[in-house]
C-alpha cells in the first residue's frame, strides 16, 4: 500500500469497533474516514489517517447521554523496531507494524478515535444545578429559613 500510494475512504459502522464500543453510551452510527499511504521525502513510511465520527458519549457532569464530534487528522510514521521512532519527523507519530509489515485499517482508527476522545467526557452546553454550585436559586429571599443566629442576637442584647 505504501509503495503504490494507495488510498482508502469510506465509512463504518461504529459497531464494528469492539473497544471503542465499550466506551460510548451506544453504538449507532457511521464513521467516515480516509486513509493515505505513502512515502515522505525522506523515504518514511507514513498513513495519514482522517476520521469524522459523531460519538454518544456519557456526560460525567449531568450523567446524561450527549453526542460529541470527533475529527481525526494525523500522520502516523510506519516502524518495524521501536529503536526507529527516533527517525520520523517531529509531526509524525509512530506506529509499529508487525514483522509481516500488515496493518488493520480499523485498529488504526479505533485508536486514533480513542486517543482523541476526552478523559472526562462534559457535555458543553450542560450546566451544574443551583445546589452544586452555591447559587441561590430564589433570589428574592421568599422561603428562605430564618437566620439560626437571631436567638443568640435576642440573648445579646
Amino acid at each position: 500500500m505504501v509503495s503504490a500510494r494507495r488510498s482508502f475512504e469510506g465509512t463504518l459502522p461504529i459497531a464494528a469497533l469492539s473497544r471503542l464500543s465499550e466506551v460510548l453510551a451506544s453504538t449507532d452510527g457511521e464513521l467516515q474516514f480516509e486513509l493515505d499511504f505513502g512515502r515522505d521525502e525522506l523515504g518514511i513510511s507514513y498513513v495519514d489517517v482522517r476520521v469524522r465520527a459523531s460519538l454518544p458519549l456519557i456526560c460525567q457532569r449531568t450523567l446524561e447521554p450527549f453526542v460529541l464530534p470527533i475529527a481525526v487528522d494525523t500522520r502516523l510514521g510506519l516502524i518495524r523496531q521501536e529503536r526507529d521512532e527516533a527517525g520520523l519527523p517531529p509531526d509524525c507519530e509512530p506506529l509499529l507494524v508487525a514483522e509481516d509489515g500488515r496493518l488493520n485499517p480499523a485498529d488504526v482508527m479505533e485508536d486514533e478515535l480513542l486517543l482523541a476522545l476526552p478523559l472526562v467526557p462534559v457535555n458543553p452546553d450542560a450546566s451544574l444545578p443551583d445546589e452544586v454550585t452555591g447559587q441561590d436559586p430564589d433570589p428574592a429571599g421568599e422561603g428562605r429559613s430564618e437566620n439560626p443566629f437571631a436567638v443568640l442576637r435576642e440573648l445579646k442584647k
